[in-house]
């Protein structure tokens, strides 16, 4: 049986980088960092984000392409969550084109070519929403 997800893996180039990266956007908070003690394949950092773990590994930064982690944030905080990512200078991407009431999205990639996404909308929202448009 499947639980969920224990916890997500991101290799980045700059374990420092990422972390400032993790923190300032995600307000992250930071709970195990190897400091040359590699029980893994290379350095490595934890992070939580409420309760899902994140790790980042030192390695080769990846190749940007339209794979993605979502997020769900709250349509009200929409505008402090773009002040941030503009903060850090980071490349947001156009996102795709949507039907009205599926939700609101930014998309951005991390120092490393990760792509990430910030969703108000929830599969319930839009389900209902492709739903209504099919019937038209």
């Amino acid at each position: 049986m499947i639980y969920g997800i224990s916890h997500i893996t991101f290799i980045v180039k700059d374990l420092d980088k990422a972390a400032k990266f993790l923190k300032e956007i995600f307000e992250a908070k930071e709970i195990y960092s190897s400091d040359g003690k590699e029980f893994s394949i290379s350095k490595e950092k934890f992070f939580l984000i409420n309760d899902l773990w994140i790790a980042v590994m030192e390695g080769e930064e990846t190749e940007k392409s339209y794979n993605h982690i979502a997020f769900k944030i709250d349509e009200s905080d929409y505008e402090k969550y773009l002040k941030r990512i503009e903060s850090l200078g980071l490349e947001m991407k156009t996102g795709r084109k949507r039907v009205t009431g599926e939700g609101n999205s930014i998309y951005f990639y991390d120092y490393d070519n990760h792509l990430f996404e910030l969703h108000t909308g929830t599969l319930e929202t839009r389900l209902l929403r492709y739903q209504t448009e099919l019937t038209y």
